[in-house]
């Protein structure tokens, strides 16, 4: 549908307890495919759900022009469905069958409609998606997490929207699906709003639509043309904001100086008219004239320093929230020769089956080393990283550990108590630091002020995200050894920088388990190891399969 669009006016919604989400929004996004971007906890979800229907507007309106997909950044499936089931295919197949066994009652047909080629369509999606050996009859809960989103994505692709809403599509995809996933939204011909932290995926929008303190602007191009725009208006805001603060400055010392000539020339004059022997009348109205005079001097300097302050404001809005983001790992430094942990032959059984196959797996983790661990969903890698940290025993084999900290960031991010606030967890893990210093740690996070007492249950997942790697990266003493199991996931694109360029200053070990290639680069990994079939093997590097 060329004319397939999404128009928005003068929307307003908020939450049933009056928490505000958006005010005034306007935007209209056409055919092609255009990211959403934004910080965590800006509305990109709320959005999405606004245009799909979920959630109605406070006032305003939503126009869509072409009927709509939508695949939620979480799937509501519960139960056992089958394949065919969760793909909105099975009444149409049981239809055709019907009819093929000789049954031509009108309900079929007008089951059927123009669906004749159902079956085939449905295999072709799933083969394009990597899906095609999953037979129409099989449970969902027999499917890993990424199937059951390529399904989802399926369903909504064989619908044949003219509007498509997709929320963060990649999450808890391996390489290979995440590849066939841009292969197929390359070929996207109608109106495509994704959200995403993905970059990979995001360099493959036509536009990039930023959502920034409830306004929405169109960028066009791509994700990397996207952040070329975004670091020149940072340089030119950082610019700016420099310059406010030493007008501020100049205005405050030229105020403090003309004071001081004030109160100078007061003095002196008091004195002269002392000596000069004037009537008292006559010395009364002079001084009154220096001290009008100066009182007038010093509400010219006043005005001109709250004009400075004025500009010194304005030019600090124009900088972007997430800018003042700061992630710094601790100054660790770890020999090049030291042996942190030796795994040999490991095994274990998870889900009544073995999971490492033959004599098992083993590693060997040496100084400042940086590991990428990949491999397909559900090969063993997060259950790999819990016994080198020690949160699972080992069926068979052993773990030695060196002395000093390993800091673990679960996937699930379960590590923090969700009834206590984000400063008393900190505080547990970080309990020798002095309070201004832990608040201190807890702004470059985000969390200043009442934010810093929210109780981690009330935080969204980017927010929770940040508060566990406060609580892991600062904790003491320091990691030696850092496990981080999809670090990027839940972490807005802003975030995922400040994180990349943390680890690739950090002078520990790591070993990080993501689908994330760029991500993997940019922090510098110099060992690849990959999980699947069972084994353990060296040269992970996508580029190496």
């Amino acid at each position: 549908m060329s004319d397939a669009s999404v128009i928005c006016s003068r929307l307003s919604f908020s939450w049933p307890d009056d928490t505000p989400v958006f005010d005034g929004l306007s935007f209209t996004v056409g055919t092609g495919r255009t990211g959403l971007v934004a910080p965590n906890g800006s509305g990109k979800s709320t959005l999405l759900k606004l245009i799909a229907g979920e959630l109605a507007p406070t006032y305003g309106s939503l126009t869509v022009n072409g009927t709509i997909g939508y695949l939620p950044q979480t799937l509501a499936l519960t139960g056992e469905p089958t394949v065919a089931e969760v793909l909105g295919v099975d009444a149409v197949i049981r239809a055709i069958d019907a009819v093929e066994s000789g049954d031509v009652s009108e309900e079929h047909f007008t089951v059927i409609g123009d669906d004749w080629d159902i079956e085939e369509r449905t295999r072709a999606q799933l083969d394009r998606l990597g899906l095609g050996h999953l037979a129409l009859d099989r449970t969902l809960g027999t499917l890993s997490g990424g199937q059951i989103v390529g399904l989802g994505l399926a369903a909504q692709l064989l619908r044949r929207p003219d509007v498509l809403l997709l929320d963060e599509p990649t999450n808890n995809l391996d390489l290979e699906a995440r590849h066939r996933l841009y292969d197929v939204l390359s070929e996207w011909n109608g109106s495509l709003l994704l959200v995403s932290h993905d970059r990979a995926l995001l360099d493959r929008m036509e536009r990039i639509a930023e959502l920034d303190r409830g306004e929405l602007r169109l960028h066009g191009g791509d994700f990397t043309h996207y952040e070329e725009v975004v670091r020149a208006e940072r340089e030119a805001a950082e610019k700016n904001v420099r310059n406010a603060e030493q007008e501020v400055r100049r205005e405050k010392r030229e105020m403090q100086q003309a004071r001081e000539r004030a109160e100078r020339r007061a003095g002196n004059a008091a004195r002269n008219l002392k000596n000069a022997g004037l009537p008292r009348i006559v010395a009364g109205a002079m001084k009154r004239g220096a001290q009008e005079s100066a009182g007038r001097a010093g509400q010219m300097h006043a005005t001109r320093l709250h004009e400075a302050q004025a500009r010194l404001d304005e030019a600090g809005r124009a900088l972007r929230d997430e800018q003042r983001l700061v992630l710094e790992l601790p100054g660790t430094d770890v020999p090049a020769g030291r042996t942190l942990v030796v795994a040999e032959r490991l095994r274990i059984r998870r889900g009544g089956r073995d999971l490492f196959a033959g004599d098992g797996v083993g590693l060997t983790i040496r100084g400042p080393e940086r590991i990428a661990l990949t491999g397909p969903n559900g090969a063993g890698k997060t259950t790999l990283l819990r016994l080198l940290g020690g949160e699972l025993a080992p069926d068979d084999g052993t773990v030695e550990r060196a002395d000093g900290r390993i800091a673990s960031l679960s996937q699930r991010l379960d590590l923090l108590d969700p009834d206590r606030t984000v400063a008393e967890n900190f505080a547990v893990f970080a309990p020798h630091r002095p309070e201004a210093e832990r608040m201190k740690l807890l702004a470059r996070f985000l969390f200043r002020g009442p934010h810093a007492h929210l109780p981690v249950r009330a935080l969204s997942g980017g927010e929770r995200l940040r508060a566990t790697l406060a609580c892991v990266l600062c904790a003491e003493p320091s990691p030696q050894l850092l496990l981080l199991d999809e670090p990027t996931n839940n972490l807005d694109l802003v975030g995922v920088d400040r994180l990349e360029s943390a680890l690739a200053s950090y002078r520990g070990a790591f070993v990080v388990v993501s689908h994330d290639e760029r991500f993997l680069e940019r922090i510098g990994v110099e060992r690849w190891l990959r999980v699947a079939d069972g084994e353990l093997t060296e040269g992970g590097h996508p580029s190496a399969r």
